[in-house]
């Protein structure tokens, strides 16, 4: 599969330390709130792209976007904020419905990308994807994000955790 750019870099690339900087700064909810806006707009641009009929390339650039984006998205979540929630919020069943979530999502991924863009049902998959990802980031941000805000887990430092494991992981991506 064809690595992307960093889906969620920022735009002002001046030096690494000014980016990591910008990173640093948000709070695990707002780490993770920004993903899921940014692959929101993918989805949308790729909901574009097949109905104004785009080409095979352009569309299969941007769902390996989406597929790495969500892939290291799910892996921070699952690794570092979800065990970090389990010990902060009473609510077993949500975090195990979340986990369920990403699982299905992964297998829809891995599906896309052992595809092309014109084989039967491609197109269908990555909007079938951008479906279940609407409604799990729903759950996340209307049931999960509020209840880690008022956990008392210190947001800032499990941001930072997040960033950094997430760099790592895009670097990861690149080298591939």
């Amino acid at each position: 599969m064809a690595k992307a750019n960093d889906p969620f870099e920022s735009q002002d690339e001046d030096n690494d330390e000014s980016e990591d900087e910008d990173v640093v700064e948000q709070d695990a909810v707002s780490l993770l709130s920004s993903d899921h806006l940014e692959v929101k707009q993918m989805f949308e641009e790729y909901r574009q792209l097949v109905e104004g009929n785009a080409g095979e390339d352009r569309r299969a650039e941007l769902a390996a976007q989406i597929c790495s984006a969500l892939t290291v998205h799910a892996e921070i979540e699952e690794d570092i904020f979800y065990p970090a929630m389990r010990e902060s919020i009473d609510d077993e069943l949500l975090l195990d419905q979340a986990e369920v979530e990403h699982g299905s999502a992964k297998e829809l991924i891995e599906q896309i990308e052992s595809m092309d863009p014109g084989d039967a049902l491609y197109d269908a998959k990555v909007l079938v994807l951008g479906e279940y990802v609407e409604h799990h980031v729903q759950e996340e941000e209307n049931e999960i994000f509020p209840q880690a805000e008022k956990s008392g887990i210190d947001l800032d430092e499990l941001g930072v955790e997040l960033a950094e494991r997430k760099r790592e992981l895009m670097a990861e991506l690149e080298e591939d």
